[in-house]
């Protein structure tokens, strides 16, 4: 079986309308297959349209891995740079399509995260990870050099980590990708569903498009010098004003502090 992508919509009063997708490929550590990330990235397209979501949270299916990378048998049979070109633009695709989701994506990281399977982690806005889970861009020792959405790493690890695993292919754990600043969290397996639950209520606390303006605005300044970053803030903290949620929001708060 190829695998799948699992759509769960879940909407509660404490967190708002949460999509729980799962990269369902269990049997080969949900490793990405061509037919599998045009799925994904279809399904993100889909959610990125619902207007009503809150936030989202990406994992892989079972305990052991979040996504282990590219299918390597696949990779193996391309049979020239045409069709490596073509992989990889549904890798990127992936990426892209998380990081185009109009709400915050939290990584849960269950397992094994390499290679393709880090890029979509370092995708997301949040990441938070399961203590046994392990990380490593491995690609150089196949031949191959890590791309596309590696080019995140720096922005979060730096680039003397950076360099350290795209060159050196080594792999570390949760704890030390906890230190490097490559998750915001790290918590016993047992834990990790309730760790998350416990920041979609944060999220699920926050204004709806109040989260969508401030994920925008983000991604705005990861392209922009300074300068144009800092102003770019102006027309975006404006357009929180074109609903009414700043006023309802504000309002309550200054009631709760006056009571």
């Amino acid at each position: 079986m190829a695998g799948e992508i699992q759509i769960e919509i879940r909407e509660a009063p404490a967190t708002g309308r949460v999509a729980f997708v799962t990269i369902a490929h269990e049997a080969k550590l949900n490793t990405l297959n061509p037919a599998l990330m045009r799925e994904f990235a279809a399904a993100m397209a889909r959610l990125s349209a619902d207007e009503l979501l809150h936030a989202a949270v990406l994992t892989g299916a079972g305990p052991k891995s979040f996504v282990g990378g590219a299918d390597i048998t696949v990779m193996a049979g391309l049979e020239d740079g045409e069709a490596a070109r073509g992989f990889i633009t549904l890798v990127h695709g992936c990426c892209r399509a998380v990081r185009d989701c109009p709400v915050p994506v939290i990584a849960r990281v269950n397992g094994w995260t390499l290679g393709a399977g880090l890029e979509l982690a370092a995708a997301c806005d949040l990441r938070i990870a399961a203590d046994h889970a392990r990380f490593g861009m491995p690609e150089v020792r196949v031949g191959i050099p890590s791309v596309v959405e590696a080019a995140l790493l720096p922005g979060l690890i730096g680039w003397g980590r950076t360099r350290r695993l795209l060159l050196l292919g080594e792999t570390i754990g949760a704890a030390e990708a906890l230190g490097w600043g490559l998750l915001e969290q790290v918590v016993p397996a047992e834990a990790l569903d309730a760790a998350v639950a416990e920041w979609l209520g944060h999220l699920g606390a926050a204004g709806r498009q109040a989260l969508r303006l401030q994920k925008r605005l983000i991604r705005q300044w990861e392209d922009l010098p300074t300068d144009a970053a800092i102003a770019a803030g102006i027309p975006a903290f404006a357009a929180a004003w074109e609903t009414d949620e700043p006023r309802r929001m504000l309002g309550s708060f200054a009631g709760r502090r006056r009571g």
